[in-house]
């Protein structure tokens, strides 16, 4: 088995399983430590004892490229992947097998861990038709959010990416321009008009003032589903149930204005799979069902191993009685894109 694929997909199962940051990060480093050294050299080195004293390579990560390079498939890896034959979630297997993609991800540049070409190898990986990327825009500093000229650098990299790899088209895999725009006190979008008219897919987020009265949160949010732009509404509610980062309660709004805007507007209501997330609730499911709301599922995903997510996300959608025609990340890409590029 080659060394560094069987590196990648250790980092790939340890993401899924929400792993310390650490030590995913000890397996993706070593790739790139021996990525750029052929096959003999590699052998080498392992047998005289180099590749042990290299940076970047600790007791774990030799004995995976030691084993690969015997032929055999890692003893650590083979043991995750008898680890992750388990579903995720123990319910909506019917409503995954429908999904074809995905409309929120991120990568290293914004707030995500790896590159965007990563992303893209975990959702061949698990399949997918599609996939959108969507980093933050600039007034979210703390995620190193994406100046205009840092989008358009983006926006080259998913065309070399699209344009020159055929083999991902040929899995079944599309890179989506897109971004997770901030919806600014203001309501408008953070980012210029001209860049998100580039885009193939635009999620419109409310990160900051979480606590505002409903009457205010109701205004920004109806401000920016309004926007012509705008495609999904992420997260509606910000709230945080578990995790890392502690709790949040959910923002307060007016859910029937707003997913009745959301209706009328053709934008999809986000049901995020984060475990951290689970949003929104279930109760604001209902209201948005009730609302003729269209839905996206979507994994929010910050690493290619959280791309799995989405089994939380059917989970929650299957549970609540979503029809899965009304959830667009089960259309295909061409009535998907007809869909986010219809203007309003």
């Amino acid at each position: 088995m080659d060394a560094v694929d069987a590196l990648g997909e250790i980092a790939f199962w340890l993401e899924r399983d929400l792993a310390p940051s650490f030590k995913v990060q000890a397996f993706r480093k070593a790739a790139v430590v021996i990525a750029g050294l052929g096959a003999d050299e590699l052998a080498e080195r392992a047998a005289n004892g180099d590749l042990k004293r290299m940076k970047g390579i600790g007791g774990r990560t030799f004995e995976v490229i030691t084993q690969s390079i015997g032929g055999q498939v890692p003893d650590y890896l083979e043991n995750l992947r008898q680890k992750g034959v388990a579903a995720l979630a123990s319910g909506g297997s019917e409503l995954l097998a429908a999904l074809r993609g995905d409309l929120h991800s991120h990568s290293e540049w914004s707030d995500g861990t790896t590159s965007i070409e990563l992303m893209v190898d975990g959702a061949r990986m698990l399949g997918r038709e599609y996939l959108a990327l969507t980093d933050h825009s600039p007034s979210l500093r703390v995620a190193n959010g994406l100046s205009a000229e840092r989008l358009a650098d983006q926006l080259d990299v998913v065309a070399r990416i699209n344009g020159d790899v055929d083999g991902i088209r040929l899995c079944g895999v599309r890179l989506l321009r897109g971004i997770e725009v901030d919806i600014l006190e203001s309501g408008d979008l953070d980012q210029s008009s001209e860049m998100l008219d580039r885009l193939d897919v635009v999620v419109a987020s409310v990160h900051s003032k979480l606590r505002a009265d409903a009457d205010t949160m109701t205004r920004r949010m109806l401000a920016g589903i309004n926007d012509r732009h705008t495609n999904v509404l992420g997260h509606c509610t910000g709230r945080l149930v578990q995790g890392s980062r502690g709790t949040r309660p959910q923002s307060e709004f007016d859910a029937e204005r707003v997913f009745a805007a959301c209706a009328e507007q053709g934008v999809a209501v986000e049901i995020n799979s984060r475990p951290e997330r689970q949003d929104p609730p279930e109760e604001l499911i209902a209201v948005a069902l009730e609302a003729g709301c269209l839905f996206s599922i979507d994994s929010d995903a910050h690493a290619p191993g959280q791309l799995d997510f989405l089994q939380y996300g059917a989970e929650r959608a299957a549970k609540n009685g979503v029809p899965a025609d009304r959830i667009v990340t089960t259309w295909p890409l061409e009535r998907l894109l007809e869909w986010s590029h219809a203007p309003r």
